[in-house]
């Protein structure tokens, strides 16, 4: 595990001050998942100065175009069921640092039980206790893009598993944009009242027909469903909070038509100067 500070100028143009970024990284920069025994979950967290940070960055990295991997965690359908909790979709939770013995998952010494393996979870806690011991009354938010969407909600839910009052405590809120949905129902609920008590806040960002908001399904024989409503945008960035976005599943004949035109004044709008 290399952990390196970097400065970076855009960030600390958009926060206006003298931001530093702290690269999360293992070989192929990437955390380790315990079952492909392979590095692919990617995270990097920022802070808005050098010295005793105000505000701290936390975000995972999406479906890459050409990761087959991350595809597969998207439409995969598989889950653990978590007593108290909900159903929660098991590739994701691997993907965020849940191990071969679900047991020692849930443990939250875990992480230096197994062979000094670096888990992403674990070692994100690890430097977030240790960035915002310097200030107390310093915040951090969790962002993430598709499956890094899935992963920053689902962060939140392992911290209040733990029941890590202290971060929940410093924890702003949770922004996602094209995130899959990651639980059942009593999942969603349970997050919702959990994060109303700790005062979280939770934006789901959807922009139009995007595919990856819409797996897995959301129908009679599958259980999973969105936590909470969305923030959508339409093509022509109009937005609006709904509690589900439009055509749920994605698949359906009857927006076949408005797609295809969709996609074409995508193209259009995208090679005009």
């Amino acid at each position: 595990m290399v952990l390196e500070y970097v400065k970076l100028a855009s960030f600390r143009e958009f926060l206006n001050s003298n931001g530093v970024c702290l690269r999360i990284s293992c070989p192929h920069t990437d955390q380790q998942n315990a079952y492909e025994e392979q590095y692919s979950t990617q995270a990097t967290m920022f802070q808005d100065q050098i010295e005793d940070p105000n505000l701290v960055v936390v975000a995972f990295r999406g479906t890459g175009p050409f990761d087959a991997n991350a595809w597969i965690s998207d439409i995969d359908l598989s889950w653990y069921d978590l007593e108290g909790m909900g159903k929660i979709h098991a590739r994701f939770m691997k993907a965020l640092g849940l191990q071969k013995k679900i047991h020692a998952s849930i443990n939250q010494e875990a992480q230096e039980q197994n062979n000094n393996k670096q888990f992403a979870y674990y070692k994100i806690r690890e430097e977030l206790k240790k960035i915002l011991s310097k200030n107390e009354k310093a915040k951090f938010i969790v962002t993430g893009h598709s499956l890094g969407g899935a992963l920053a909600i689902l962060f939140a839910s392992v911290l209040i598993l733990h029941e890590e009052e202290w971060l929940l405590d410093k924890l702003e809120g949770v922004y996602t944009f094209g995130q899959p949905r990651v639980g059942d129902e009593q999942f969603g609920n349970f997050m919702m009242v959990k994060l109303k008590k700790f005062d979280v806040k939770y934006f789901r960002y959807v922009y139009c027909n995007d595919m990856v908001p819409r797996l897995p399904y959301d129908d009679k024989t599958l259980f999973f469903k969105h936590i909470g409503s969305c923030l959508y945008y339409n093509s022509l960035y109009n937005g609006k909070v709904l509690e589900e976005e439009p055509n749920k599943n994605y698949f359906s004949l009857l927006w076949v038509l408005p797609k295809v035109l969709n996609v074409a004044f995508e193209l259009i709008r995208s090679s005009i100067p």
